[in-house]
């Protein structure tokens, strides 16, 4: 692109506020695109939860935060009922408001996982790009085709996420989530195992305790609570003097947790459309292990110092780390990690893509000039 500003409205997931301690990979994504793209110079609008460090509190741009009904089954599968009487509605306004000042926006960044924004697409009169983080979603798809080519075009985290959209009729380009070495900085490694993502079923943390007591090695645990049941019946009685769970950090600190560590371990119990934490853990020069599923293949394709295994294999992942623990505390390795993790996924590479595909899409939205 040619340098010139953008304004860009950014949608933003609806179950949790964009800021740190980041509530997971998704919500870490969008905030460091917003932030990169500030940092560029572009004027940035964001419609995300109540609390987000990119909102002005009470703007027709906030959504409600959802509180839990007492009891409920809180997961990150699973929505409280506020959810489509307050939250949908909010962002319907604020669409609508996008919609009437249409004039004053450039183009759209669509990372919201309700379909809303596809259906409402073809009447804003701003182009719209939805960047898609999930597995393949009927009601996105039924969105997209009802469009018939008047809403929005598609960027995919992986090219296992874009073939799965592609099977149901919705075309993507690849742009890979990137990130910051300047948050994720190189790190001294260490003698213990770290894990850190959400505390969920589909991250299996107890698949990670299992390999560090196969091993007798200690292992440090970070991440938020997204499933309370799993947390405490599952996850909560396997903690010892030998496993310990600090609970959610912020990027600094967590970026500090991993680079004094040796290895990390990723445990995905289900088809990750990307794996944001390979990246981040190999950007402090921190080797990884992890189960070869979804997106998280072709992270290791274009890493140094990630090992995979067969997904859900505890003796495979113990012994893949056993064969990189030697070098896991050597600097000229955790240098190379680092420095082909920042060539192939850097937060600044992707957002000078994403300019191009913004500024482009805007260009082409653009009426002509008239003739003199």
């Amino acid at each position: 692109m040619s340098g010139s500003v953008l304004r860009i409205a950014v949608i933003a997931p609806l179950r949790f506020p964009i800021r740190r301690p980041h509530a997971g990979g998704l919500e870490a994504a969008v905030w460091s695109e917003v932030e990169a793209l500030r940092a560029r110079g572009h004027e940035v609008t964001v419609v995300a939860v109540t609390g987000s460090e990119h909102v002005e509190s009470g703007s027709v741009w906030e959504m409600p935060e959802l509180a839990w009904d007492a009891g409920a089954a809180r997961t990150d599968k699973t929505y409280p009922p506020a959810y489509e009487t307050l939250s949908v509605p909010m962002l319907r306004r604020a669409l609508e408001t996008i919609g009437a000042r249409a004039g004053d926006f450039d183009v759209i960044s669509n990372h919201c996982l309700h379909a809303l924004p596809l259906q409402m697409a073809p009447q804003l009169d701003v182009p719209m790009v939805t960047t898609l983080h999930t597995p393949v979603d009927d009601d996105f798809v039924r969105a997209h085709h009802a469009a018939a080519g008047r809403g929005s075009i598609f960027l995919s985290v992986s090219e296992h996420t874009r073939r799965e959209w592609q099977h149901a009729g919705v075309a993507s380009a690849l742009l890979s989530n990137g990130v910051d070495p300047r948050v994720w900085a190189a790190g001294p490694g260490g003698d213990e195992l770290v894990w850190f993502g959400r505390i969920v079923p589909e991250k299996a943390p107890h698949l990670a305790i299992a390999v560090a007591r196969a091993l007798g090695r200690r292992l440090t645990i970070a991440g938020r609570v997204g499933d309370r049941a799993y947390a405490e019946e599952v996850f909560g009685p396997l903690l010892g003097d030998d496993i310990t769970f600090v609970g959610e950090l912020d990027p600094s600190g967590l970026a500090e947790l991993v680079g004094r560590s040796a290895v990390a371990l990723a445990t995905p119990a289900w088809a990750e459309p990307f794996g944001l934490v390979g990246p981040e853990a190999l950007m402090c020069g921190t080797p990884v292990v992890g189960f070869a599923v979804g997106g998280v293949p072709e992270i290791a394709a274009a890493s140094v110092g990630m090992r995979l295994v067969g997904a859900g294999d505890v003796a495979a992942m113990a012994e893949a780390v056993e064969e990189v623990w030697d070098r896991a505390g050597d600097p000229l390795f955790r240098a190379a990690v680092r420095a082909r993790a920042v060539e192939c996924f850097s937060l600044d590479a992707r957002t000078t893509a994403l300019e191009e595909v913004f500024g482009a899409l805007s260009a082409e939205a653009a009426p002509a000039e008239l003739p003199a």
